[in-house]
């Protein structure tokens, strides 16, 4: 294996494994296949997608060097944009609701993001306002990556190009959880230029069902499932919307690490509980599940 330039290259290239313990433990008739895009910082996907965003918008004469980023963000995503943004150069300041947890806020510090708070209140909208207020103030560059077309790009560019080559195109479906809606639509449109035989089916937590429709509420799948519609979300590339309740989405995590060793997250699980079901009813014989996210087992 060649020498990388950088840690990112790796994550460029992620791993499809045949999860045969699973589909033997339930006696499927059929295989599931699982795309593990994981393995930064964050444990999640979130990693190359974060550093992925910042070199497009580069590439696009959005991102000038050393221009300060703005975020409306304190999960995941913002880990993985701040540690991204510091490795190329680029102060960062995330907006947040202040009842935020204090050792949310003390990570984030702690790999040098500037931490900026909106009312409770005012909720996610509150500190969306708000990173737009600092980015006009910093003349900095907002990467709002739940509306931003940059998220899906990435997935079109490496995500969706990844699982053919991978896979020699051989799949019935693609099973893809929704949060910021930039994978589903980047996989899905790709699928749709290169491979529409394909079918594409979103997941989303039975609590909150915004996806399909229903109404939001509070569920335990972390990743999935912010209780609206994205604007990143594309509807018209997916053939089938699922929901998936905290339960089953946990005791499929807790299978496929002992079948297969796969230490696959709660919205990793909330995917692969899909993918059984639409094989169970001879839907698809050979999907393929994106596991966007890793836990750890200590």
């Amino acid at each position: 294996m060649p020498v990388l330039e950088n840690y990112y290259e790796h994550l460029y290239h992620n791993p499809v494994v045949s999860l045969r313990g699973y589909c033997a433990h339930h006696r499927l008739q059929g295989s599931i296949l699982a795309y593990l895009d994981f393995g930064g910082a964050t444990g999640s996907a979130k990693d190359g997608l974060a550093e992925g965003m910042l070199a497009l918008a580069a590439e696009q004469g959005l991102l000038a060097k050393g221009q300060p980023i703005v975020e409306a963000s304190s999960g995941t995503f913002a880990v993985a944009l701040t540690i991204a943004a510091r490795h190329s150069g680029h102060p960062v300041t995330l907006t947040m609701p202040e009842g935020v947890p204090d050792e949310r806020k003390k990570l984030l510090r702690s790999l040098g993001a500037q931490l900026a708070f909106s009312s409770p209140l005012d909720g996610r909208r509150g500190a969306e306002r708000l990173a737009l207020e600092l980015a006009e103030a910093q003349n900095g560059y907002y990467t709002n990556y739940f509306a931003n077309d940059l998220n899906p790009e990435y997935h079109r560019r490496v995500t969706g190009p990844n699982i053919l080559k991978e896979t020699d195109s051989r799949l019935d479906a693609v099973v893809i959880g929704v949060g910021s809606g930039g994978t589903i639509t980047g996989v899905g449109e790709y699928l749709r230029a290169w491979e529409n035989t394909v079918k594409v089916v979103a997941v989303e937590p039975y609590e909150s069902q915004a996806i399909g429709g229903g109404f939001p509420g509070r569920h335990g799948i972390a990743g999935l499932g912010a209780g609206f519609v994205p604007e990143n979300y594309n509807p018209y590339v997916v053939d089938r919307v699922m929901a998936v309740n905290t339960g089953e989405a946990q005791r499929a995590a807790d299978e496929v690490v002992r079948t297969d060793g796969v230490p696959a997250d709660v919205s990793g699980g909330a995917v692969l509980a899909a993918a059984r079901l639409l094989v169970e009813k001879g839907e698809a014989a050979r999907p393929l599940c994106v596991f966007c996210g890793r836990r750890s087992l200590e």
